[in-house]
């Protein structure tokens, strides 16, 4: 029983660390083969131009830009952001409210 006690903790403290420093899948992950810049370095990027907390985040294929971009969802406050920076290039591609606050 103590072997299985053991295996839980190292999973469950795993799953903490893991969850500690951001590292989890996102919509779109299919596609990070393609990105020159990871999803880290993008996050750093998106953070600086609108701080806050990310709610949202996803790779997908799309037009402007390098054809492959990160998109964030950034909540501060009460007031949503998206972000797209570039996955190619590490460029931001778009900075704009998100939702009820969009015009």
């Amino acid at each position: 029983m103590s072997v299985s006690k053991s295996l839980v903790a190292g999973i469950l403290g795993g799953v903490l660390f893991l969850s500690a420093f951001g590292v989890y899948a996102f919509t779109g992950q299919k596609l990070a083969g393609e990105a020159k810049i990871s999803i880290e370095q993008a996050r750093v990027t998106a953070l600086q131009v609108y701080p806050g907390k990310i709610t949202d985040q996803e790779l997908e294929k799309e037009k402007g830009g390098s054809g492959l971009r990160y998109s964030f969802v950034i909540r501060s406050g009460h007031v949503s952001h998206e972000v797209g920076i570039d996955a190619r290039t590490g460029a931001v591609l778009e900075n704009s409210l998100e939702g009820d606050h969009a015009d």
